[in-house]
């Protein structure tokens, strides 16, 4: 550890404030004590360079492409671990040790899965158009209602069951916020079924009887489709201090109950330019509509004349390509080749788009390489998940890392309510 010097060329007074080695990255100089010392604000508008908390949950090295959840790269927590793995990975600091914690893990989510009839009877307040973003985010902050008591947490037995409490049942909220948005009755969940094959039934079940439900033709689940979403979602499961964790962790400073800090950052995710980009990329892909117009779209994306702007480009932190993008484009020409047939149309044209902007001098120098979102909904698609889910999906992958963050952040003895200042500059 050492200390950097600040001077002010005005007063001609210096100070010196200490340096906080990190495990991996850059130092960073403390400056909690700045305006007491100097009276001098630091200015960081998006916050690009300041570090707001310690974590040990996730690292990201955008120089170097690198993603890591408690220091293992993600391109192997994709490879050898299930999304429940992960969950407790981040909750707990460990991994399962062998197949049956594994699964005793991923059914005790599911038993924890079914909702409050209290609160499916909210659902019915809801319009049936409304955006299931929508639905979730009230429905999780409704929540808070039925568990008040996770306003209080003091053991770490406190902090396990409202985590797993809203790991489990945010599958079950997408699915009925689903259903109820386009007017079809919910499926409730099945514990003979894994965490991640039950939300797809819950998706994709008619109702058949009293009780029964069935999967027919197109409905019917496969192991691949099952693999191919857990990964997804294990990809999301964390990405240090975005938009919406630090959202979560600045409402949950507040001593506001964990699930409104959550539903919080569901409405932070909802946003474009966050995890809405996935639907805005299909959507974009549509508009090209063929592989013969990219080249006319990137040059469109060059001209600061020109509204346009290529969505599933660029990132605020990588700026290399994108791990998480590599591992999605692998996972899409995988998918392709064993059976779940991706929109060769929207694939090819995501694929040129790739290769002629990275090949154009425009984009190298900005480093903007495509990221998570660029090749994710048209996976989702073949995986016939509707484009309005696109960001719930986000969500569910999202939750063991909000989760994790929220309650790092509430445990951290040096935590204080989030004060940014300001620069003031009006009358």
């Amino acid at each position: 550890m050492g200390t950097i010097t600040l001077t002010n060329n005005q007063t001609n007074e210096s100070f010196e404030f200490e340096l906080i080695d990190c495990n991996r990255g850059p130092q960073a100089v403390d400056f909690s004590k700045l305006f007491e010392r100097t009276n001098i604000f630091s200015y960081d508008p998006g916050y690009g360079s300041t570090a707001g908390c310690k974590s040990t949950i996730s690292y990201i090295d955008g120089k170097n492409s690198q993603l890591l959840y408690k220091g293992i790269p993600i391109e192997d927590i994709v490879e050898k671990y299930r999304f429940t793995d992960v969950c407790k990975l981040l909750l707990t600091d460990s991994l399962p040790k062998d197949k049956t914690e594994s699964d005793e893990f991923d059914l005790e989510l599911r038993h924890r899965g079914f909702l409050h009839e209290g609160l499916v009877n909210i659902f019915q307040a809801f319009p049936d158009n409304a955006h299931p973003m929508a639905n979730l985010s009230s429905a999780v902050a409704a929540l808070s209602t039925f568990y008040f008591e996770h306003r209080d947490m003091h053991k770490e037995e406190d902090y396990q069951i409202m985590a797993r409490r809203i790991i489990a049942k945010i599958t079950t909220l997408v699915a009925f916020s689903y259903r109820n948005s386009i007017g079809a009755p919910f499926i409730y969940p099945d514990i003979n079924r894994s965490y991640v094959e039950n939300f797809l039934y819950m998706l994709r079940a008619y109702p058949h009887g009293k009780l029964k439900h069935t999967l027919k033709g197109e409905q019917e689940i496969t192991p691949l489709e099952i693999e191919a979403l857990d990964k997804i979602f294990s990809l999301h499961a964390d990405h240090g201090q975005n938009a919406s964790t630090t959202t979560v962790r600045n409402v949950a400073s507040t001593g506001a109950h964990p699930y409104a800090a959550i539903s919080a950052g569901i409405n932070a995710l909802w946003g474009a330019a966050h995890g809405g980009a996935n639907e805005k990329v299909l959507i974009q892909l549509n508009e090209i509509g063929d592989v013969k117009n990219v080249a006319k779209f990137v040059e469109r994306a060059k001209d600061k004349n020109d509204p346009f702007r290529l969505m599933g480009f660029g990132h605020r932190v990588y700026k290399s390509y994108d791990p998480r993008a590599k591992t999605i484009k692998n996972l899409k020409n995988e998918l392709d080749k064993k059976g779940i047939k991706m929109d060769h149309r929207l694939s090819d044209i995501a694929e040129k788009l790739e290769e002629v902007a990275l090949s154009d001098d425009y984009f190298k120098a900005r480093g903007l390489y495509p990221n998570v979102d660029f090749y994710s909904g048209i996976i989702l698609t073949a995986l016939k998940i509707p484009v309005s889910l696109f960001t719930p999906i986000f969500v569910i992958g999202r939750m063991p890392g909000w989760c994790a963050q929220l309650i790092e952040h509430v445990k951290d003895p040096t935590t204080r309510i989030t004060r940014p200042r300001q620069v003031y500059v009006g009358k």
